[in-house]
């Protein structure tokens, strides 16, 4: 069943089930999709304000980001999904001739190939997309300054979990230039998104009474 046919209590019912999909993947692309969420919502409740109506062009932009984003991350929750199956059906090719575990084995490792590429890819969406969580705690509505942080904070919990999923995956790649490659860019992400995460929080603090 795809996600968009699926309640929100039957999805959540899939991932606690002992079903291999969805898993962690999937999951950080729908709190990721949350958190864009909340950065939208925060800058829909900033425009129109009387007191910041300069605000409002750059409100609209991050609006407008945050719901394409938000869209993005619900299709790649589903192609997380896809990939990890493919991991799945490789591993279940037939293996009796050695020209079938050799086609087996490059199977194998396209699939986990696949199944790094779609995590690192909510990783990369949601680093990029916490620089606007910023913006919206920091410009927003101080009264929705707190949805802007949890926006911020779901993206940085989001890229945690998918790069988990992107480490798991490429430990078994056998390709050693791709994993220095894909470990590489996982190491600068988490850089990215801890600064981040530091910057939405000192924005929000700033927006509370004093």
């Amino acid at each position: 069943m795809r996600l968009e046919d699926r309640t929100l209590r039957q999805w959540l019912d899939a991932l606690a089930s002992d079903a291999p999909t969805p898993g962690g993947g999937a999951a950080a692309a729908i709190v990721a999709a949350t958190g864009a969420a909340l950065i939208a919502m925060t800058g829909r409740l900033s425009m129109g304000r009387a007191a910041a109506a300069e605000l409002d062009a750059r409100m609209q932009a991050l609006v407008l980001e945050a719901d394409a984003a938000r869209e993005a991350f619900l299709i790649l929750a589903e192609e997380d999904g896809a990939a990890f199956d493919a991991v799945m059906a490789a591993f279940r090719l037939p293996k009796v001739a050695a020209e079938d575990e050799a086609a087996r084995v490059r199977a194998i490792q396209e699939a986990l190939d696949g199944a790094a590429i779609v995590p690192l890819d909510v990783a990369r969406r949601a680093v990029a997309l916490m620089a606007l969580g910023e913006d919206a705690a920091a410009l927003g509505n101080p009264n929705a300054a707190s949805d802007g942080y949890s926006g911020g904070a779901m993206l940085f919990a989001a890229t945690l979990a998918a790069l988990a999923n992107v480490r798991i995956n490429a430990a078994s790649l056998k390709d050693a230039t791709r994993v220095a490659a894909l470990l590489g860019e996982t190491d600068d992400l988490r850089s990215r998104a801890d600064a981040l995460l530091g910057e939405v929080q000192v924005a929000f603090l700033r927006q509370l009474p004093s």
